[in-house]
């Protein structure tokens, strides 16, 4: 049926809504770059699922083939999971330096901080 051929969809679907929940949930900066982490898979899902056609070979033109898959979508996400690895190694950095300079990674303790230093105003 259709819920079973789009499964793929409705996978990417839910695993991005457990990323956007981690992200907006949670207090813990490691906990908000792993949700990060979570919503890019799912993206990478949904891309690769879009990309693939039934009964597609690869874009090599030979006798015998008459409908080829499109690399663009797989090599994009390739570019996409390089890009994500190098995000990810800066907000663990950045998530280093707070912690080394406010001593602490909660946003909550953070924030207090801030607000008590008066250096900022909360929004």
């Amino acid at each position: 049926g259709y819920w079973a051929s789009h499964i793929n969809y409705w996978v990417a679907i839910a695993i991005m809504m457990v990323g956007l929940y981690t992200v907006a949930g949670r207090s813990n900066l490691i906990k908000k770059v792993a949700g990060l982490n979570i919503l890019q898979s799912a993206v990478f899902l949904l891309y690769i699922s879009i990309g693939v056609v039934a009964d597609g070979t690869a874009p090599i033109v030979a006798p015998g083939f008459a409908v080829y898959s499109n690399p663009l979508p797989h090599v994009l996400m390739l570019t996409a999971i390089v890009v994500g690895v190098a995000t990810t190694a800066l907000a663990f950095a950045l998530v280093a330096r707070v912690q080394a300079a406010y001593g602490s990674i909660e946003e909550d303790d953070l924030l207090q901080l801030e607000q008590a230093d008066g250096d900022l105003e909360p929004w």
